[in-house]
C-alpha cells in the first residue's frame, strides 16, 4: 500500500485550497471537422508520415466533444473544485479571423453550463496548440499578425462566457511552442528554425498581452498564465556546465516569465525577439524571418511598448511542472545548440522516462518567489504522470506509482507553502487518458482509463485516491 493510501494519511492544504483536473481541446475532443471547425497545424501535422510515433491522431481522441456531459458528470464524482480545459480556436474561428463560428461557442457556452450545474469552477485556456492551418499558413506565430489575430479570438470567446469562466489563460506553455514547434521540429507546425524561432517566442507573449487586455475588457475576473517550469540541474560542477545550465534556465524559465513578471527580456535577448521598426503593438504583419537575430534592426521603443502590453498584472500565476532538466555543455563543439540534455540519475521513471522528483516542484516554487518578489498567487496548472495500466479481469485500473506520484507532489506544494510560496490551487493533469501530442496514444496521464476503441471509461485507484483527498482536505 502506497504512501497516502490509508486515508489517515493524506496530504494536507491549506483551506480553500482548490483542486482540480487539466485537458487539452486537440487532446480529448474529437469531432475535428464537425460543425464547422476548420484544419489546425495539429491536424497537418498527424497527417505527414512519420511525426506521430503510432500515426495516430486526434481526429476522434476521446470523443469529448460528443461525451461532456459523461465526462463532466466524472468530474462530479471525483469532487473536484475546478476544471481546466481548453478552447479549439479553429472551432470558434476556422480560419484563424473573421466571424465567429456559432456551433464552436455553442459547445463550449454548454460545457461551461454543465460545469457550473455541477459546482465545478471553469477555467479556460484560449490556446493549447491547436492554432488554425490558415494561420500558420500566414507565417504562424513567426508573423507578428498572429498576435493581433489572437486578441480578435480572445475578445469573441470572453463576450461568450466571461460571465461564467472563473479563470482564464490565454496561452498554454509558450517555451513548449516555440522550442518544440518552431525550434525543434518536434511538434506542429514542426518547423526547425533553431534559434531563429525566438521571433515566435516574442509573439507568444505578445499574444498573451493583448489576449488579456481583451479578456479584461469583457469583463473576465481572473487571467492568468499555465507557464511550463523545470529546475535546471548543472550535470557537474564544472563551470561550463554550470553555464550551460544557467543559459537553457533563461531559454527556458526565464525568457518567458521575465517578461510577464518583470517586464523585460533577460540581458541580451531583446535584441534577438525579432522586433523591427514595422513591429509596435499597434499591428503590421512583420513575420522576423528565420534568421538568427530574427530580421530587421531592433527598435527598442517599440520593444519597450511591446513588454508594456506582455506585462499586464495577473491575478495568478499558473506553473505547470513535470521534473527538473539535467544540462551539459555540449559535447560536440559543432552543435547547433550550446547545450546538451542530460539523464538525471537515482529517481525512479515514469512509463514516459521522465524522472519522478517531487522535490523539484518545491524548489521550483521557492526559487519563482525568490526571483520574482511581486509574485502572483500560484495555481499549478499541469502536474502529473504516465503510467501505462489497464484494466485487469476485474476491471480494476491498479495505478499505484500514479498515486504514489501525487501524493508526494502535493505534499511538495504544502512544503512550498511552509516555505512561504502562495499556492492557491493544483489541477492534476489529466482528467483522462487522451492523445499525447506526437507520442500518439502510447502514453496513459489520466486518473480515467480511456478504452479508444469502445470510448469506455474507467476510473483508475488513483481516481478514487485522488477524490478521497479532495474530500479529506475540506
Amino acid at each position: 500500500m502506497g504512501e497516502g493510501e490509508t486515508g489517515t494519511d493524506r496530504p494536507r492544504l491549506p483551506a480553500g485550497f482548490r483542486f482540480g483536473t487539466s485537458t487539452a481541446s486537440y487532446q480529448i475532443e474529437g469531432a475535428a471537422a464537425e460543425d464547422g471547425k476548420g484544419p489546425s497545424i495539429w491536424d497537418t501535422f498527424c497527417a505527414e508520415p512519420g511525426r506521430i510515433i503510432d500515426a495516430s491522431s486526434g481526429a476522434v481522441a476521446c470523443d469529448h466533444y460528443h461525451r461532456y456531459r459523461e465526462d463532466v458528470a466524472l468530474m462530479a464524482r471525483l469532487g473536484a473544485h475546478g476544471y481546466r480545459f481548453s478552447i479549439a480556436w479553429p472551432r470558434i474561428q476556422p480560419t484563424g479571423s473573421g466571424a465567429p463560428n456559432a456551433a464552436g461557442l455553442e459547445f463550449y457556452d454548454r460545457l461551461v453550463d454543465e460545469l457550473l450545474a455541477h459546482d465545478i469552477a471553469p477555467m479556460a485556456t484560449l490556446y493549447h496548440w491547436d492554432l488554425p492551418q490558415a494561420l500558420e499558413d500566414a507565417g504562424g506565430w513567426m508573423s507578428r499578425d498572429t498576435a493581433h489575430r489572437f486578441a480578435e479570438y480572445a475578445a469573441i470567446v470572453a463576450e461568450r462566457l466571461a460571465d461564467r469562466v472563473a479563470h482564464w489563460v490565454p496561452v498554454n506553455e509558450p517555451n513548449v511552442v516555440s522550442l518544440l514547434g518552431y525550434a525543434l521540429g518536434m511538434h506542429a507546425p514542426g518547423k526547425t528554425l533553431m534559434f531563429g524561432a525566438l521571433p515566435a517566442a516574442h509573439h507568444l507573449l505578445l499574444g498573451h498581452g493583448l489576449a488579456t487586455q481583451a479578456l479584461r475588457a469583457a469583463g473576465a475576473q481572473a487571467v492568468g498564465t499555465a507557464n511550463n517550469h523545470a529546475p535546471m540541474w548543472p550535470a557537474s560542477d564544472s563551470d561550463e556546465d554550470k553555464a550551460a545550465a544557467d543559459l537553457f534556465d533563461t531559454v527556458w524559465n526565464r525568457i518567458f516569465a521575465d517578461p510577464m513578471l518583470l517586464g523585460r527580456y533577460p540581458e541580451g535577448f531583446g535584441d534577438l525577439m525579432g522586433v523591427s521598426a514595422s513591429s509596435t503593438t499597434g499591428g503590421g504583419s512583420t513575420t522576423g524571418g528565420g534568421s538568427r537575430t530574427g530580421g530587421g534592426s531592433t527598435t527598442h521603443d517599440g520593444l519597450d511598448e511591446d513588454l508594456a502590453v506582455i506585462a499586464q498584472p495577473l491575478d495568478f500565476y499558473g506553473v505547470n511542472y513535470y521534473n527538473p532538466m539535467c544540462v551539459a555543455a555540449p559535447a560536440d563543439p559543432a552543435s547547433e545548440m550550446p547545450f546538451d540534455q542530460r539523464e538525471i540519475p537515482g529517481y525512479p521513471k515514469t512509463d514516459f522516462g521522465w524522472p519522478v522528483v517531487p522535490d523539484g516542484l518545491r524548489e521550483l516554487l521557492v526559487l519563482l518567489k525568490e526571483r520574482y518578489p511581486g509574485l502572483p498567487p500560484v495555481m499549478i496548472t499541469e502536474n502529473g504522470c504516465s503510467y501505462n495500466m489497464g484494466p485487469d479481469e476485474h476491471g480494476v485500473v491498479d495505478d499505484q506509482p500514479r498515486i504514489d506520484y501525487l501524493d508526494s507532489h502535493l505534499r511538495a506544494v504544502a512544503a512550498a507553502i511552509e516555505q512561504g510560496v502562495d499556492v492557491r490551487g493544483y489541477y492534476c493533469w489529466s482528467l483522462m487518458d487522451n492523445f499525447e501530442w506526437s507520442e500518439g496514444y502510447t502514453q496513459r496521464f489520466g486518473l480515467v482509463h480511456v478504452d479508444y476503441e469502445t470510448q469506455r471509461r474507467t476510473p483508475k485507484r488513483s481516481f478514487d485516491w485522488y477524490g478521497e483527498t479532495v474530500r479529506a482536505n475540506r
